[in-house]
């Protein structure tokens, strides 16, 4: 095994289809890897649902699970650390931008509409124009019409223009949404926890361009970035970049 080495994967898109459970061949491939190297998960969404798509305990099964973007650290199973969007801002500008948020979403035209617009997390809240409880039939479906419409990309230049003094990063990811946080608190706030134990970290995702949720990582220059396309373009990428040189 490499010890030196720290690969950290992205989540959907990158492991496995958006919002969809790894399938077999990605599983063994990852058991493989942490035989190998040292392997940690940066994504998003809470545990609940990286546990939902990667299994059960996979916070214990990683040697870091970082969801929230690193909001919510875990090493070997135990909680490193834990930030809280609400005592960042406080209850009061909390409540304002939730508001403004459900008013936006209210007037909004898009194809269906159906729950939990907003998710409220440890560390960030995650804004969906056509809720969270959509089915997977839907969620391609406002895929296909925001990529032509670009919905989430107006409301976001709508709330940094309207929030511009509250110090808050919006972060488009998946298929449906786009997460808030504090400046600074994006995915490269987990290297914090990793960054001086490493010689080498390898990160692997595939919102990477400006604007997507994976692109302060990719492009930190803690980091070797590579842009994945899929869950087996990932296996490519990793086996050229990582296996292939141990």
């Amino acid at each position: 095994m490499s010890p030196r080495v720290l690969a950290l994967f992205d989540v959907d898109g990158t492991l496995t289809v958006p919002r969809k459970e790894a399938d077999d061949v990605m599983k063994r491939f990852m058991e493989d890897l942490r035989s190998r190297v040292t392997v940690g998960i940066v994504g998003g969404s809470d545990l609940v649902k990286i546990s939902e798509q990667l299994g059960e305990g996979v916070e214990r099964e990683y040697a870091y699970l970082f969801s929230e973007n690193g909001l919510v650290a875990y090493k070997d199973g135990a909680l490193l650390a834990k930030q809280s969007l609400k005592a960042f801002l406080g209850e009061d500008k909390l409540k304002r931008f939730i508001n403004f948020v459900l008013h936006y979403v209210a007037d909004l035209d898009v194809p269906v509409k159906r729950g939990t617009f907003i998710e409220f997390r440890a560390g960030m809240l995650n804004v969906s124009p056509i809720g969270r409880n959509c089915s997977q039939e839907e969620r391609d479906e406002f895929e296909r019409f925001d990529e032509k419409a670009g919905v989430r990309k107006a409301m976001v230049e709508t709330l940094r223009k309207e929030f511009a003094d509250y110090g808050l990063t919006y972060s488009i990811g998946g298929q449906i949404s786009f997460d808030v946080f504090p400046q600074g608190w994006d995915k490269t706030y987990c290297l914090q926890f990793v960054e001086n134990d490493f010689d080498v970290i390898h990160f692997f995702g595939d919102k990477t361009y400006p604007g997507g949720n994976d692109h302060e990582i990719f492009e930190s220059p803690k980091t070797i970035g590579h842009t994945v396309t899929s869950p087996e373009d990932t296996r490519k990428q990793v086996t050229e970049h990582i296996l292939d040189k141990l």
